[in-house]
């Protein structure tokens, strides 16, 4: 009966010792198709594919929220055709289809490159951190710090939220 109970027990703990190695495992696999949705993200900017990055997003309307620094402000009141105009506001907001349908309608090449990227995730939810810098040709229009909120569904990660700073760059581009 003993050896009976000690079967038993011992079949529980390793099943338990297995499901724990399992769910170790799950943070590394999902931090690799994070990085690759990350580069799908960037992909899609420079190939102008629209379909491809819309379905990145758990939904259309997630949050999309940029954020000025003063100085930022500062250069876009100054470069403004009318100055009467009212002041640029701190933050702004828009969505994932308003960003890539302006991509995908500019007439330049488009890119945004990241740097010094940080991803935490447990396996089910993420965050990724990290420096940007977006470009159009080879002039660095703004950039600033990004982070996006991920979900991992049944269907793979999808980003929920996605918010950043946007400093402007007040060298205005090269005349083409």
């Amino acid at each position: 009966m003993k050896s009976a109970i000690f079967t038993v027990f011992l079949a529980a703990v390793l099943s338990l010792a297995g499901a724990q190695a399992a769910r170790a495992e799950e943070p590394v696999a999902s931090q690799k198709q994070i990085e690759d949705l990350i580069e799908t993200f960037r992909n899609s900017i420079i190939k102008k594919d629209r379909n491809t990055f819309l379905k990145l997003f758990l939904k259309p309307d997630i949050t999309w929220t940029g954020v000025l620094p003063d100085q930022s402000i500062e250069v876009l009141y100054a470069t403004r055709p009318k100055p009467e105009l009212a002041r640029p506001k701190k933050n702004f907001s828009s969505s994932p289809v308003d960003f890539i349908d302006f991509i995908v309608n500019s007439p330049l090449a488009l890119e945004e490159t990241f740097s010094n990227m940080r991803i935490d995730t447990d396996g089910d939810v993420a965050e990724v951190w990290f420096d940007y810098t977006f470009k159009t040709i080879d002039y660095k229009q703004n950039w600033g710090k990004e982070s996006w909120q991920l979900v991992r569904l049944e269907s793979g990660w999808k980003i929920a939220a996605v918010v950043w700073s946007q400093e402007i760059n007040p060298v205005p581009p090269p005349k083409r």
